[in-house]
């Protein structure tokens, strides 16, 4: 039988660990030499290669020296953490991929404390060595002390480092004498991850995710643990509350490069996808059908954040989606959720309103961004923080996360100023190369909004990563001083006359000749109170002509929002209107 490795890839946010999974498929010569493959293989969904960041977890198979590896690259936000937390069961051993001048950051420990505690076997790899200014002695203690503190044992302690640069495609042991390739990492992982392991006796494997395909429907994913599938053969399902289904495999696949193979049977350790059951869920457990044993089902951090949606009724609703009504949005909510793990979707009290727990404001986010591009209309209400009460002590307690800037000197007061100012207590104040390095703990609702602000403060130069820590003592009411808004009193065509007038009364959201609509969020007054306006109103026309009044209209630039600078922007009585080409905010009444 081949010899099986098993790996998880765990990186922060652009360290490279897709651009590494690149260079070892076209190392192994994975993808025949004829296709044509372009940058960034695995993030093969268009938000992905937008916001170049990993959301679904992936896996491929490369064979090398007679060895099957199968890779998982996993994504590194914290707010994936669903997708995290089912991968890793299917790995033995972890590639840490560290950038030599970042260092370890706070998603990268995220998944790590994570691996560590499921006992699995790292290899270090600090990446970018050819940055300059780069520090990878100093990032190799950085990774110890990181490890040493969230309970490594010693085995994994005593790890194994290789240094390289996956853009330029080498690794070697030594970073200041590069090679010609990455076949130092390769042997590595052959000599140090242990060996999937063959477990003999009643057949059990483990659904870790999930695939549709329209020829064959629903497709399983997941890792034999003992015994082994063969096609054809009856097996039992073991659901969540004991509730077990009987079926048979129709078709069994093996990973092969990026896609799959058919095969007859699937040794235990390996991973596999079948076909052949139709009711199963993520966790659910494949078992013997003579004598069914379930697994442990997987456990998944509980959602921080809240958000109501519900279906579109402005007055331009259904023009520019397919999809409008209170049934589609519930149909594609509850999809949603049998393959993210870390969603919960709850109906309310009316038939057209579901209130959507999740991660945080990014996973929320990728999950709007999404349907809107399938055609989906609907509106959303402020991000709310979970808060929960502590069964001992009876007290309210609250979500806190671990917030970190690197911000230019000049501008680390200002940053301070504004975390202190929504609960946060500082932790952390070095420097780092030419940066400030802050790290606060802060309560997650003082994250709403907080990014539009700090980038306004420090002109765009800082960088903020933030994670979920753990939940603590309410901190009382965070006071935030926020402008009003400029909200349209009327129907029709903004005209560069109006808006030309009322510069001096906020700032516009909008630009000359947009259509908006009675109730619509246009701008952002100056003053704390909200000011209705109307924009529509053209200018009165004579047969005089005046002197000077005939002036050119100077009107600067409307503000442009992305998806999650609009969601944490709206207030309590806004909703945010996301049809597939348009983002408007309104007031609910």
């Amino acid at each position: 039988m081949q010899d099986i490795r098993n790996i998880a890839i765990i990186a922060h946010v652009d360290h490279g660990k897709t651009t590494l999974v690149d260079r070892i498929i076209q190392y192994t010569q994975t993808l025949e030499t004829r296709t044509e493959t372009g940058e960034l293989i695995l993030d093969n969904n268009d938000l992905e290669r937008e916001r170049g960041i990993t959301i679904l977890a992936k896996n491929i198979a490369v064979e090398y020296k007679g060895f099957k590896i199968n890779i998982i690259d996993t994504p590194g936000h914290a707010d994936f953490g669903g997708e995290v937390e089912r991968v890793l069961k299917m790995a033995d051993g972890v590639l840490l991929l560290v950038d030599a001048f970042e260092g370890p950051m706070p998603q990268t420990r995220f998944v790590l404390g994570k691996a560590i505690a499921l006992g699995l076997k790292p290899i270090v790899i600090i990446n970018k060595v050819d940055k300059e200014n780069c520090t990878p002695e100093e990032v190799h203690e950085e990774v110890f002390n990181l490890m040493f503190s969230l309970d490594a044992t010693e085995d994994q302690l005593d790890f194994e480092t290789v240094y390289g640069s996956s853009k330029q495609g080498w690794m070697s042991k030594d970073w200041t004498q590069p090679t010609t390739d990455i076949s130092v990492l390769l042997d590595d992982i052959i000599r140090i991850i242990p060996p999937a392991p063959e477990n003999p006796g009643a057949t059990q494997m483990q659904i870790t995710s999930l695939d549709y395909s329209s020829f064959v429907g629903r497709i399983a994913i997941g890792r034999v643990y003992r015994g082994e599938l063969k096609e054809g053969e009856r097996y039992t399902l073991l659901k969540r509350d004991g509730v077990s289904i009987n079926g048979r495999i129709k078709e069994l696949y093996a990973f092969a490069g990026l896609g799959k193979m058919r095969v007859q049977k699937v040794r235990s350790g390996d991973l596999c996808a079948f076909v052949g059951f139709e009711d199963f869920e993520i966790g659910d457990t494949l078992a013997d059908f003579e004598q069914p044993e379930a697994l442990p089902r997987i456990a998944v951090d509980e959602p921080t954040m809240s958000m109501l949606f519900t279906i579109n009724n402005s007055p331009f609703f259904g023009k520019e989606g397919k999809f409008v009504t209170s049934r589609h949005l519930r149909d594609r909510l509850f999809k949603e959720t049998e393959k993210n793990l870390a969603l919960r979707v709850e109906t309310t009290d009316s038939e057209d309103k579901f209130n959507v727990y999740g991660r945080g404001i990014l996973h929320l986010s990728i999950l709007i961004e999404t349907m809107r591009r399938e055609g989906y209309e609907l509106q959303i209400g402020k991000p709310k923080v979970i808060e929960r009460t502590n069964a001992e002590t009876g007290a309210r307690e609250e979500p806190y996360e671990i917030l970190v800037v690197d911000v230019p000197e000049d501008y680390s007061g200002k940053v301070i100023e504004l975390a202190t100012q929504r609960k946060g207590d500082l932790l952390v104040m070095e420097p780092k190369g030419d940066v400030q390095h802050l790290e606060f703990e802060i309560p997650s609702r003082g994250l709403i909004g907080l990014r539009n602000q700090l980038l306004t403060a420090t002109a765009g130069e800082a960088v903020m990563n933030h994670r979920f820590k753990q939940y603590g003592p309410f901190k009382g009411d965070i006071s935030q001083l926020k402008n009003g808004a400029l909200i349209s009193i009327e129907t029709g065509q903004a005209l560069a006359f109006a808006i030309d007038r009322l510069q001096d009364r906020g700032r516009f959201f909008i630009d000359p000749n947009e259509q908006v609509y009675k109730g619509q969020v246009i701008g952002e007054h100056t003053r704390d109170n909200d000011l209705e306006v109307n924009v529509i109103k053209g200018k009165k026309l004579t047969n005089m002509r005046a002197s000077g009044s005939d002036d050119g209209v100077k009107i600067a630039p409307k503000i442009k929002f992305s998806l999650e600078e609009a969601m944490e922007y709206i207030r309590d009585d806004e909703y945010l209107e996301v049809t597939p080409e348009s983002l408007r905010m309104r007031k609910i009444s």
